[in-house]
């Protein structure tokens, strides 16, 4: 018989792709340049040339068993190596080949990091607003997912909801910062203080509560700043990384987990992940881009499109009357919508073909996501159109 867990699935189908192939459709009728599609969070700009380049050069001169045979299951030792010398170079820290573990994707980090740090029936607790497929993640492994309310004031984590939620059966915390969708980036006081509270709950508890870091928008900060590394201020953190966003490839499926050298079992857990890998066959990224992305590790895309589009949509929004607190990374903004009910909101949206994700899934009703990696032409040309929208729908 087919597995009916997984059929049920096929009638909660993701909002973000179904809005995604509306606007595929919407566009084969009317010309894709006419449909202003928000949904979908896919870099818009081109990976860097030296990375081109080394694939190239690869597949030109390299030997191809090692660009086309299997990668261990830990990843190519050498890369594992220029990895952590580049976190090490920085962010500080000390770690070693061996603390870290290749995966394909920051999903499939994740996948790993939940199994290795949790059992059947312990609870990891999330801070809405949140990537909706975490639920899928944390579900499968056989963990529980408590969801912290969002703090909509500022998006940063809403430590009171936090204390009353976490409790004995809390193995794991998961971060997402720069987050999607809120484009949030925590604070060093937030990490500060989510650390201390930890590093308390794991003494009142008497065992170890691991922080997993989703951070494959780790480099897309504006402002000139930079975002908090969480491992430099809690020994138990796992960071789990993807190049998706910051080198432009998510086709290319490659990421990896960096186990902190002072966390529990640090010296073991990338191997613990290499024994997951066994029973969820999440294994062997390819050797290609394993390869090449370690030519290029501490480059990335021309990613400043993203807050030039951050700063068009911000102000055009605010002008406009929406409630929206200005994204510090990412390619999100998350405004609040003009009624109650932003299904409703979106879907009067559709019939200006603005596509407009709501955030019922992610945790926090009431509000929609837009993700800006478009054209910087097309955002500019989607203004005139939303204003029309929300003087016609409603008077504003």
């Amino acid at each position: 018989m087919i597995n009916q867990d997984y059929k049920k699935m096929l009638t909660g189908k993701s909002i973000i792709r179904e809005l995604s192939e509306y606007a595929t459709a919407r566009g084969a009728e009317i010309g894709y340049e006419n449909v202003f599609d928000y949904s979908l969070g896919n870099p818009s700009v081109p990976c860097p040339q030296g990375y081109t380049d080394a694939v190239i050069d690869m597949y030109q001169n390299l030997d191809p068993m090692a660009i086309h045979g299997y990668s261990p299951s830990l990843g190519i030792e050498k890369v594992r190596g220029i990895v952590a010398d580049s976190l090490n170079q920085r962010f500080g820290m000390d770690y070693e080949a061996k603390h870290i573990f290749m995966s394909i994707g920051a999903a499939g980090a994740l996948a790993h990091a939940f199994r290795a740090v949790t059992e059947p029936g312990d609870e990891i607790i999330v801070f809405a607003p949140f990537f909706p497929e975490y639920h899928e993640y944390i579900r499968h492994t056989g963990a529980i997912m408590r969801v912290v309310p969002a703090n909509t004031q500022d998006f940063q984590i809403n430590f009171q909801a936090f204390e009353e939620t976490i409790n004995e059966k809390t193995m794991a915390v998961l971060i997402n910062s720069p987050n999607n969708p809120s484009g949030i980036v925590y604070s060093e006081a937030t990490i500060r203080k989510l650390a201390e509270l930890l590093n308390k709950k794991q003494q009142e508890y008497g065992h170890d509560i691991f922080l997993v870091s989703d951070e494959p928008y780790r480099e897309i900060v504006f402002d000139g700043k930079k975002c908090p590394y969480p491992s430099k201020y809690y020994d138990n953190t796992l960071s789990c990384y993807s190049f998706s966003k910051s080198l432009s490839l998510p086709g290319e499926r490659i990421g990896y987990v960096a186990v902190n050298p002072r966390a529990t079992d640090a010296d073991v857990l990338a191997v613990i992940m290499g024994q997951i890998s066994r029973g969820i066959g999440h294994n062997c990224p390819t050797s290609t881009s394993q390869l090449a992305v370690s030519q290029v590790i501490n480059t990335t895309s021309d990613l400043s499109v993203y807050e030039t589009n951050m700063n068009i949509l911000y102000d055009a929004l605010v002008e406009m009357g929406f409630e929206v607190v200005r994204p510090g990374g990412t390619f999100y903004i998350f405004p609040k919508a003009l009624e109650e009910d932003a299904n409703a909101f979106c879907m009067k949206a559709k019939k200006y073909d603005l596509i407009l994700v709501p955030a019922d899934n992610f945790g926090c009703p009431g509000y929609f996501r837009m993700a800006y990696c478009i054209d910087t032409d097309k955002v500019k040309r989607s203004i005139p159109v939303f204003k029309e929208f929300v003087q016609k729908e409603y008077g504003l």
